[in-house]
């Protein structure tokens, strides 16, 4: 279950850099032993005063973070922090009751039942509301527990911001700092339900970042950079630094672009929020709802055939890897769109239900006070075979976009209408030219799909749900000065 931030083990949360931006260290689903004992055996206490005519499902979950904030070679933040927690759900002909306590002392668990099991009487009869059953499918293995990060000392933490910090600065004269962050998280985690799934797993993991500025006279520039790993071992620090300078400078002297139709290369940055986007459209809850662009459309081209999206949490490189779902599934790597074809969406037990489909080991959960719902884990666009560079080589005219404001707010993934403010590079006869900024890119989600011209190589592996090589899409409207 995978860890990261203060996240819950196993249920996700979103990272994102430009805002700081879940045995023998096989993980995930472990057996019972010693380590854990006592929580199954808590799970254990409520799940046998089940009564016949209900459903009990009983979520726990234990684990540690920390975050480090640094600025002008000083901690400005420091947290480490501990926290435990149980989230019942009790499901009642047709009603649920759902209560939640961040403490795992047996005589409030027991009350925690208690409450749930009268929560039940208040909620509205759902004729799809039911506990996930055990599917079959086996968990894939997956060293998710780094021993080398759970030891890591905090005063190297500290260091290893400091040093982020410094080698940015370094870099040159006119960026100034704004912070540099470390942050991990570890922790375990476990669903136990009447109708006998009983499953554990724990996970770490922890990511660098530097937000930077760097002014001009039309005002001030900012960049980030970041580094994932399993551990801090895995960190490239250096290329973080030059990440957090070189996305800062390259739009000093920015200008607004002509209006016009062009083409635009996505960077991976910038892919990967766009797949966050499509991915919430392929949630089966949005479908069941009518709150998606897609339904009803599986077995439809709906992308160019360069366009093969996959959910893939079983990626030990995706920073959101996870062998459970919410639910105590396994999780499990599902194809949604092959070759531009739509093959299916990502269900909870609850959507697939309504759907008259089977799960596809996507509940989410977030945390012990929160009920799973469907969506996708880490979401990973196949990529190409050509570098950014050879991508840009081949274009007359267009624009790098590397930076996009207002991104949730400008889509509607009802309609599939997209606007969004921009920043970037004009691209000119298969170069690089001048930094533009203060323009809108606007299209449809849907045309956005069927327009992408070739898809890179260079799929970069992101602190958030969704990893994305750059993306070459042509006709698309940009405006900026008449």
């Amino acid at each position: 279950m995978r860890q990261g931030r203060s996240r819950s083990p196993g249920w996700h949360g979103s990272a994102d850099p430009s805002c700081v931006i879940d045995d023998d260290r096989r993980d995930g689903c472990v057996s019972e032993s010693d380590s854990n004992s006592e929580l199954f055996a808590l799970a254990d206490s409520l799940i046998d005063t089940a009564n016949p005519s209900e459903q009990i499902e009983v979520y726990i979950s234990r684990g540690s973070s920390t975050e480090v904030r640094v600025h002008n070679g000083d901690v400005e933040h420091f947290v480490s922090a501990m926290s435990s927690g149980i989230g019942i759900r009790v499901i009642n002909d047709g009603r649920t009751g759902f209560a939640h306590a961040g403490t795992l002392d047996a005589e409030i668990a027991s009350q925690v039942l208690a409450e749930a099991r009268e929560n039940v009487s208040f909620s509205s009869v759902d004729e799809w509301a039911a506990l996930a059953e055990p599917d079959g499918v086996d968990v894939t293995e997956q060293e998710l527990w780094s021993d080398e990060l759970e030891s890591y000392p905090t005063a190297d933490k500290i260091e290893l911001a400091k040093k982020l910090e410094q080698m940015t600065l370094d870099r040159d004269s006119r960026i100034r700092v704004d912070d540099t962050n470390f942050v991990d998280g570890g922790g375990e985690g476990l669903v136990v339900t009447t109708t006998g799934i009983r499953r554990y797993g724990r996970s770490n993991s922890c990511y660098l970042s530097v937000s930077t500025l760097a002014d001009d006279t039309d005002g001030t520039r900012t960049g980030f950079g970041f580094a994932v790993g399993a551990h801090p071992g895995e960190f490239d620090v250096e290329r973080a630094a030059r990440d957090g300078v070189d996305r800062a400078t390259r739009l000093l002297g920015a200008t607004k672009p002509a209006s016009r139709s062009t083409t635009v290369v996505l960077d991976p940055f910038v892919a990967s929020q766009l797949l966050g986007i499509i991915g919430s459209t392929l949630s089966g809850d949005a479908v069941v709802r009518g709150r998606s662009l897609f339904a009803d459309r599986v077995g439809e081209s709906i992308a160019a055939p360069t366009f093969t999206l996959v959910d893939d949490p079983t990626d030990r490189r995706a920073y959101t890897a996870t062998d459970l779902d919410g639910e105590g599934l396994a999780a499990r790597r599902n194809v949604l769109i092959d070759e531009g074809e739509l093959r299916g969406f990502v269900h909870s037990s609850y959507s697939a239900r309504r759907a008259g489909e089977g799960t596809t080991g996507n509940a989410l959960r977030g945390g012990y006070a929160g009920s799973p719902s469907a969506g996708c884990h880490a979401l990973q666009l196949v990529a190409g075979e050509r570098a950014q560079a050879d991508l840009i080589a081949s274009i007359d005219d267009g624009v790098l976009i590397e930076g996009v404001s207002g991104l949730h707010s400008g889509v509607n993934t009802v309609s599939g209408d997209f606007s969004v403010g921009a920043t970037g590079m004009s691209i000119r006869n298969g170069a690089i030219a001048e930094p533009v900024r203060e323009f809108t890119i606007a299209s449809t989600i849907q045309r956005l799909l069927n327009d992408i011209v070739e898809v890179g190589a260079d799929l970069e592996w992101l602190p958030m749900r969704a990893s994305a090589p750059s993306l070459v899409i042509r006709d698309v409207m940009v405006s900026g000065s008449s």
